[in-house]
């Protein structure tokens, strides 16, 4: 097996019940949660809304 290019180092950690936040290596903060249809079926209504993680894939990979 080859050696890895990249290791990505992040640190994710519970806000509050399905909110987290992610810090990246150099800092840079964003915050994860349900949104939209999401929470209507998963029933989390009360939930702030926020990008799911993978909003943040999807972005990262179209630019």
């Amino acid at each position: 097996m080859s050696e890895p290019v990249y290791i990505a180092e992040a640190v994710v950690r519970k806000v509050e019940g399905v909110t987290r936040r992610a810090t990246l290596a150099d800092g840079t903060a964003v915050t994860m949660g349900v949104h939209g249809p999401i929470k209507s079926a998963f029933g989390l209504d009360e939930a702030p809304d926020h990008p799911l993680p993978v909003d943040f894939l999807v972005a990262a990979a179209a630019t």
